[in-house]
């Protein structure tokens, strides 16, 4: 009987391309600051950095609808943790119940169906279960596919825009510096360690798009298009389930959305469809 280790094999684990990246961009940054004779507290302002971000999150609130802004900060987690589920355990699940479907009929998966902790996978065996017809089972769920696609792309768009306003929020912030230093002129060491303070707000504005808001837009766009490619090999096998298609054929098909194989023993789905005669049949 097929197992459900999907649930068991999901797990999160720290992004170190994110963690890696922003540690190496602000790394640089400081340390060539420092090489040119700069200190850490030349950058280190308060005001700038409370301008700099107000001033974008303010900007991002009145574009953006509520809910949207508030999908895009708790998906702000998936930038710095990847909880993405291996392509190959969710194929190891669904050829266990192909190859059982193949033994006892597809209607034996419908206890197994209720044990899927993934919704999408539950909902399209659930389907497959209750005799739907395959354009029925791929219209409903390509659809819920295009709405994830399209909810992914709404918050990507939130920190896109945040790395389009912080820069010209920036500028703002250093020209109201510029202000206060107009105020001194007669006092020109003072002017020159405004006008240095003034640009830092600038610095916050550029390096706050450049390294983290632009970024983090594209993260979460990669992992949305995962995610997407990942419903889409469930689907795919879902459907061929439901056609009666021989498990290895099955795994075969599923396999081509697998980017990356690791060149070790065999997976479970090729130890178990060892098992199953191959067929003339799809």
């Amino acid at each position: 009987m097929a197992k459900n280790n999907t649930a068991k094999t999901g797990s999160t684990r720290p992004d170190l391309a994110t963690l890696g990246g922003l540690v190496l961009a602000l790394g640089g940054i400081l340390t060539g600051l420092m090489m040119d004779g700069g200190k850490i507290k030349d950058v280190a302002q308060v005001s700038a950095a409370m301008i700099v971000l107000g001033g974008t999150l303010g900007a991002v609130m009145v574009t953006t609808p509520l809910a949207v802004l508030l999908r895009a900060a708790k998906r702000l987690g998936i930038v710095f943790f990847d909880r993405t589920k291996p392509f190959a355990a969710t194929i190891d699940d669904i050829i266990g119940y192909a190859a059982q479907a193949r033994k006892q009929g597809i209607v034996s998966l419908e206890q197994q169906a209720g044990t899927i902790t993934d919704p999408f996978l539950r909902k399209a065996l659930n389907l497959a279960v209750d005799g739907i017809d395959l354009s029925q089972i791929r219209s409903i769920m390509e659809l819920e596919i295009t709405l994830v696609e399209q909810d992914g792309e709404a918050e990507a768009k939130v920190f896109e825009s945040a790395g389009g306003y912080a820069p010209t929020i920036g500028i703002i912030g250093a020209v109201l510096g510029l202000m206060q230093v107009m105020k001194n002129l007669a006092n020109i060491d003072e002017v020159g360690r405004g006008i240095a303070v003034a640009f830092v707000a600038t610095v916050y504005g550029v390096g706050s798009a450049n390294i983290f808001f632009l970024p983090a837009a594209g993260k979460l766009r990669s992992r949305v298009q995962e995610e997407v490619r990942r419903r889409e090999m469930m689907l795919e096998g879902v459907l061929s389930i439901v056609e009666g298609l021989n498990p290895k054929l099955i795994s075969t098909k599923l396999e081509a959305y697998v980017q990356q194989r690791a060149a070790k023993a065999p997976s479970k789905q090729k130890e178990r469809v060892a098992e199953e005669p191959a067929t003339a049949e799809g």
